[in-house]
């Protein structure tokens, strides 16, 4: 045993880098194979209660993850790693026992077996967040961990589709089936993760020792940054209900009879590919105050374009796959920045007493809540529009809100470094004025001495 902890103690950082970052990476992506296939089906022509069945069905799975996003705020700030293994193996389990549920029971009472799904599955991103933080390496990681979502919603729906075209499975077991493969291999991640070395004495001098936060601790934490938080989880929030959108009704949007059943998984497979290189370039920026800015500057461009997209998309008639290109990887870009390296960057900048868990766990929360109070608008105001209308629409409006958010949040980080960085110059010099003070009092003493 010991021999075994000096073999990974003396690990170079690339062998841990491709272990680490694609055990999460393939651990999320499993995450997303038993949550996300049901979104590649139409349920064409089924109604609950007179509303549109993949609608509620959503709705009803959304509620379940914004129940596991408010107790995981608490959950996850406090999660001992000891708990981790068996939290990720519970939560599988019973994610994939409501997919078998959703597939056993007639419809619409099945519909009540997602709420579970979506129980399950909330505070995974967290927990298996939570192996990586805290490392001089963890921008890396946390980027290969983050284009899983990226990587996996596309290649998630493509199996889906696969599963319904050329299996001929049935839209409500569906799921249950890629559910069943995914489960096991979930577990066997979730093991592999617990075989990470801990995080160094180089890694803490880097980045700050990560702690877990109790309520009062969490609370001050939010006062301490409230202006900054406020606009950060504003921007989130529509930045979660602009991609849930896109990804749970992208069969809506657009025509998907005209792109291929593998046309998600390989246009999303090069967007990865894309975000991967530009997070890669940004954890070569040791400044993490520019680090952060340039995360900033990056999202506020991705999401200018989304709100062009909206705006003039249909007068430029792009093809149906450079567009879908082009709304993954600007809504990603921004996304993904503050599930991943974002608040890993700013608890080291300013050397915040907390974990990355408790700030990525929140913004869900926030945003999932935002996302089913648009579901719900979308389907008692405004079932009248069309999914493209809205969807254009409603990229505007959150385009050019995000880059306003986005702006004033570098605005404010540059403004709060300036006064740490003042109020640390002006210590220095009064305790250099004292030095010489005392140096000269003791000059004048002696003179006196001397003179008497």
């Amino acid at each position: 045993m010991q021999r075994l902890r000096t073999l990974k103690s003396n690990m170079p950082d690339w062998i841990f880098v491709l272990w680490a970052g694609g055990t999460a990476l393939l651990s999320y992506s499993l995450v997303y194979a038993l949550r996300k296939p049901f979104t590649a089906a139409e349920f064409d022509g089924l109604e609950v209660a007179g509303m549109d069945y993949k609608i509620i069905v959503s709705i009803i799975q959304l509620v379940g993850y914004v129940c596991a996003k408010l107790l995981g705020i608490k959950f996850i700030s406090e999660l001992k790693p000891g708990n981790r293994l068996k939290f990720i193996i519970g939560s599988a389990a019973l994610s994939e026992a409501s997919l078998l549920a959703f597939g056993l029971l007639p419809a619409p009472y099945n519909i009540f077996a997602l709420f579970f799904n979506g129980l399950s599955l909330g505070c995974m991103w967290g927990v298996i967040f939570s192996f990586l933080e805290g490392r001089r390496t963890t921008d890396i990681l946390a980027s290969i961990m983050g284009v899983s979502m990226a990587l996996s919603s596309g290649v998630a729906k493509s199996l889906g589709l696969y599963a319904l075209n050329q299996l001929h499975v049935s839209e409500f077991w569906m799921p249950a089936l890629i559910g069943a493969f995914a489960f096991p291999l979930l577990c066997l991640m979730g093991w592999m993760m617990t075989k990470f070395p801990a995080p160094t004495a180089a890694d803490i001098a880097s980045r700050t020792k990560r702690v877990t936060l109790n309520g009062h601790q969490r609370w001050q934490l939010f006062v301490k940054f409230m202006p900054l938080l406020i606009m950060l989880f504003g921007a989130n929030l529509l930045l979660t209900v602009q991609r849930d959108i896109k990804e749970d009704f992208i069969v809506c949007i657009i025509d998907v009879s005209t792109v291929s059943s593998w046309a998600f998984a390989y246009l999303d497979s090069i967007a990865t590919l894309v975000l991967l290189a530009a997070f890669a370039l940004l954890s070569a920026v040791s400044n993490h105050l520019r680090s952060l800015c340039l995360i900033l500057i990056m999202s506020a461009i991705g999401m200018g374009v989304i709100a062009f997209l909206g705006a003039e998309g249909a007068a430029l008639g792009l093809p149906t796959t450079a567009w879908l290109f082009l709304q993954t990887l600007c809504i990603d870009i921004a996304y993904l920045s503050f599930q991943t390296i974002f608040f890993e960057r700013f608890i080291a900048c300013f050397k915040v007493k907390g974990n990355v868990g408790f700030f990525i766990i929140t913004i869900d929360f926030v945003g999932y809540l935002g996302t089913l109070a648009l579901l719900l608008f979308k389907e008692f105001q405004a079932p009248h529009i069309d999914w493209t209308s809205f969807y254009n629409s409603m990229s505007v409006y959150i385009g050019i809100i995000c880059c306003i958010a986005f702006v004033c949040s570098i605005i404010y980080i540059i403004h709060r470094d300036y006064k740490i960085t003042g109020v640390r110059v002006i210590s220095l010099k009064r305790k250099s004025g004292s030095v010489t003070q005392e140096g000269n009092l003791s000059a004048t003493r002696q003179k006196e001495l001397t003179t008497a």
